[in-house]
Parts: structure tokens; sequence; C-alpha cells
């Protein structure tokens, strides 16, 4: 047997009975011929670490905790007995002599550390330093080891010892996380106390399998006329939201967000790279219109880490995903996953890894697939619960060929495009009907929209084609005039205000009536006015018809006379 020498770290030097008995203990319990020598160190105050290699048996008072503290997170938080099996482990727990995987840091800077040992740590492992931050491991090489840090690393030097959880990252996630705004890691940054636990939940998982799942086929409207029209989304499905920097694209999803009260889909934000007072504005927004009793706000803000915001997103579906595993719809916005890419690459690039395509790392792909790739609608025996995601990408000069873009349009079920020309002419939501797309279509929609909005499309492209070819032309005939009028007053429906949704018999109303060219005579700058009269009315003369409408989320040809009539009748008496 092969004699392996052991440091013993201890404030005062042990007696040769003591170290006798420490060898004579390895070589019966662990099988180890030890050669055992001192070295004195005052930080150990009571006890002794032994450090033999990379491994390292820890028999001071902070050792023992730590073993107690890991005996206490095997206990099931969904237990009805939790403090009983608390009080247990407690009272019988025992100590025993196990060694811990012990590494040093070589190098620390910028939010990343080097390590050296840990052969047995694995990738996306969760490291302890000696000043007790943590951090995760990223990048497994021959010779050492890249880890990104979670919190301040001004105590972490060069030399210092780190420690081996064997735990992968996770969040504790309770129901009491709705209404809260919290950081990558769970914790809440709202100041307004703790937030009890009843789940650990790993920030990294693997996606539901095919076999899991089902098609999508429930709708989850957003309250905005022209997507809900063209381009529905529905739950389990993934509807990329893109286009330049201030075009609108939070304010669709805050308004989706807005829409789902009372429609018992949960919500989570995610906030990557914004700043503290954006992401506070946005809270007082939710809260203000009753949206944050289903809402949790994940944060990492631009003066973050990299680290804090390379998690965020995967934080952020921890937590829809304990809410889908119960068997709820929820919803989750990325916003947004092009700041997540420009963390993602500026960690790759600390850890010194290759970069390939516009200096992003080759996996960075593999980065957003594997998150967008756990929203799904599971099948029923699955519990039935869906998570539908709604991630936000950035172009710039609206390149929707750029790599971040294209990389996630070929992930998602397709893509709602924001365009600038159309939001500086006026046109909000700035919707580019002609790219964008949703590859679910009509499965995810209601009876009643489908029927409603059946030729909205068409009647749109052919106003954009008509537009473009007679703007060069002044003598235009009768038919033509009309058609771009009507072409004219459909943009202006679907014209709508911020914090605004509109509800499912609000929106059939105005298919209806916009479609049935009963807007064409009004002034184009009064269409919204009319709109919201001729509704107000229907309304106040129509309640059986909209209560049908609602109910049966269905629309009947009587129910459609019932409407045009009712908007015809309006329009006569207000002329």
């Amino acid at each position: 047997m092969e004699r392996i020498k052991g440091i013993l770290l201890r404030n005062k030097k042990p007696t040769e009975e003591q170290i006798k008995k420490l060898e004579v203990f390895f070589k019966e319990k662990q099988g180890i011929d030890l050669e055992i020598v001192f070295k004195k160190d005052p930080n150990v105050e009571d006890g002794f670490i032994l450090n033999i290699g990379s491994l390292s048996y820890d028999w001071t008072r902070a050792g023992k905790i730590r073993q107690l503290q890991h005996d206490v997170q095997k206990i099931s938080l969904e237990k009805s007995n939790y403090i009983e099996d608390l009080k247990e482990t407690i009272k019988s727990f025992n100590p025993i002599l196990n060694p811990i995987e012990l590494g040093l840091v070589e190098s620390v800077g910028d939010g990343i550390a080097k390590l050296s040992g840990l052969q047995g740590a694995t990738y996306g492992e969760i490291v302890e330093f000696s000043s007790g931050v943590k951090g995760m491991i990223l990048d497994l090489q021959k010779d050492e080891i890249g880890c990104i840090i979670f919190g301040d690393d001004k105590d972490i030097k060069e030399g210092s010892q780190v420690y081996r959880t064997k735990n992968t990252a996770g969040i504790g996630v309770s129901e009491e996380i709705l209404g809260r705004v919290v950081n990558p890691l769970g914790a809440p940054i709202d100041g307004k106390g703790q937030i009890g636990a009843d789940k650990y939940s790993e920030i990294e998982k693997t996606a539901p399998k095919i076999i899991d799942r089902q098609s999508v086929y429930r709708p989850l409207e957003t309250g905005i006329l022209a997507i809900d029209s063209m381009f529905p989304i529905g739950k389990g499905q993934r509807e990329l939201i893109i286009g330049d920097r201030q075009t609108g694209k939070s304010t669709i999803a805050i308004d989706t967000i807005l829409n789902q009260k009372g429609k018992d889909v949960i919500c989570v934000y995610v906030a990557i790279g914004q700043k503290a007072s954006t992401v506070s504005l946005l809270s007082e927004n939710l809260r203000k219109h009753g949206a944050m009793d289903y809402t949790t706000i994940v944060c990492a803000t631009a003066s973050d880490s990299a680290a804090f915001q390379y998690i965020s997103p995967y934080s952020g579906t921890a937590i829809a995903e304990y809410f889908m595993d119960k068997g709820k719809d929820v919803l989750i916005i990325y916003d947004d996953l092009s700041k997540h890419a420009v963390a993602y690459r500026s960690i790759s690039l600390l850890l010194e890894r290759s970069p390939g395509r516009e200096a992003f790392p080759g996996d960075v792909f593999y980065l957003h697939s594997r998150l967008l790739e756990r929203s799904a609608q599971l099948s029923d025996e699955k519990g039935g619960g869906s998570i539908t995601a709604l991630p936000i990408v950035e172009t710039q000069g609206g390149d929707i060929s750029a790599y971040i873009p294209t990389n996630i349009i070929s992930i998602t079920d397709g893509q709602i495009f924001l365009e600038s020309d159309l939001f500086f002419a006026g046109q909000r939501p700035a919707i580019n009907v002609g790219l964008s797309v949703s590859r679910v279509g009509g499965a995810a929609q209601t009876k009643a929209i489908k029927k409603a909005s059946s030729t909205i499309r068409l009647d749109l492209a052919q106003y954009r084609e008509m537009e473009v070819f007679t703007q060069f032309s002044s003598d235009l005939d009768d038919t033509t005039k009309r058609q771009l009028v009507y072409g004219k007053g459909l943009m202006e429906l679907l014209k709508q205000g911020q914090n605004s949704p509109l509800s499912h018999h609000e929106q059939v109303i105005t298919l209806i009536v916009g479609l049935n060219k009963l807007l064409v005579d009004v002034n184009p700058n009064k269409i919204k006015e009319e709109m919201n009269n001729i509704i107000s009315y229907i309304e106040e003369n129509g309640k059986e018809t909209i209560r049908t409408i609602n109910e049966s989320q269905n629309l009947t040809d009587h129910d459609k006379e019932n409407i045009i009539s009712l908007a015809k009748e309006y329009l006569e008496k207000s002329k």
C-alpha cells in the first residue's frame, strides 16, 4: 500500500498519540496508509482540517454545521410534516469524518474565477468559496476549471480555497413568489420580506419529452387585435417579438400580461440587462392594473454581473415550470435575449473560449434552444399545464438576418416583427404584417375570432399593394379610392393604445364592423372614437349576443347579423 502524505491544519500542535489515532483510523476505515504532517493554522480555532490531495476532511465547528445543512436540505419541502422531520434530523444528527473535494483559486477577476483541483466537478455544479460566496462551473478544461461568481468577488483571492457542493444551481419556489420581484437566485429585492419555499427547482432542466407533450390548441389572447386576429398565440407556443430599439416590443409583452387578468394564467417577466428604474416602473404599472397578483418579476439589471444576467432566464423558467407541473398555464417573457446573448459572450470570452460568427461562441444556439424548448403544452397524463414563451430580441436597423435573430427565429414557432417606419408613422403596435407569422395559426384561435377575421390579412395585403402602386398617381377611379379608404380604415382599427388590451367580444365586434366596411364613410381620424362608441352601444343593446360569444367562444350567423344590425343602427342615429 502506497504511503500518502496528509497535511493537518490546526491551531496548536497535536500530540503523537493524536496523530497515531488518526493514522490508524484512516488505515482501518478508509484503507489509506497515511503520513500526517502538521501545519499550524491560526484560522482553525477548534478541531482540525486534514487535507489529503484534493480531498479535505473538515472536523471544525463550521465543517459540522455544513454537514447538518446538507442533511436538512435532503428533507422534502413539500411534506406536510416538514417541521417534525427537521426537528428529528437535528436531534439525531451525528457528524462523521467525510471528505469534501477541495480546490484552489488560480486567478480571479471580472466575475470569473479559474480553479485548480476539484477533479470530480461537473458542468453546472455549484461551488462554494472560503469567503461564503458561491459560483457555478461553466468551463471544464484538462488543467483548470472556469467558474462564474454569484456576488462580490473582492474577498476571493488567488490561493483561496473552494469546495464542491455536488448540487446544481437552483432556486426555492412556492406560491408566495407571485407578486414579488426577485433576483436570479430567488432572493427578494422588493423590500417585502422573505419568500417561503416549498420546492427546490433546478434552473437547468431537461425539456419535456415529445411523448409528454400535446399539440398547441388553446388560445392565449394578448388583447392586441392585430396579433389575435392575424398571428394568434396558443398556450405552449413560443412566439418571438422582434424589432429595433424603441418600437414597442416590451409594450406588447406587458399588454399581454395585463390581458391575463381573471384568466387563471400565471405570468413570469424576466428583465435582463435593463435599468433598475425601468423595472421599478414596470412593477408599479402592473400593480396599478392589478396584474402583480399573478405575476413574478425576475430581475438582473444592467448593473448586475454578467453571471446574473446569464442565469436569469433559466431561473424564470424554473419558476414557470413549478406552476406548469401543478397543471397551470404560465406565460413567460424574456426581455430580452439579445442582452442575454451578449452577457454569455462576455462570460465566454473571459473564459477564453474561441469566438465564432460575429464574435459569439459556437454554443450560443444551444444557449437559447435549451431554454425555449422547455416551453410546452403538457399532455393530460402530465397534468395538462403549459408554458407559453414570448422571447424578445432587438435588431439593428431592422436586420432580422443577423446571427442571434436568425438563431431564435429557427427555435420559435413564429415571430411578430415590429417596424421602425410604421412606429414613427403612428401605426402602433407597429406590426409588419408581411414579415410576421404564427406557425400555429388558426389552431390557437377561438372560433369566433377565426370567423370574424377571415379576410383581414388578404384585405390588408391588397391595400398595401394598391397603396404602393397608386402613390405616384393622382387620377384614381372611385373603386380604387374606396378600396384605399377601406384599407386605411382597417389600419386605423388596428391601432391600440398602451395598457389597453381588448376583451374577446370587443375584438369580435371590431373585426365584424371593420371587415363589413361599415366605417368606410367615417373620417379616418374619428374611426377609433366611432368604433368605441359602437362597442358601447352593442354592449348596452346586445347583451345576449355578447354573452353568447363570450361563453361559447363561437360566432353564429345570427350573432354576426345582430352585431351588423346594431352597428348600422348606431351609425344611423349618430348622423
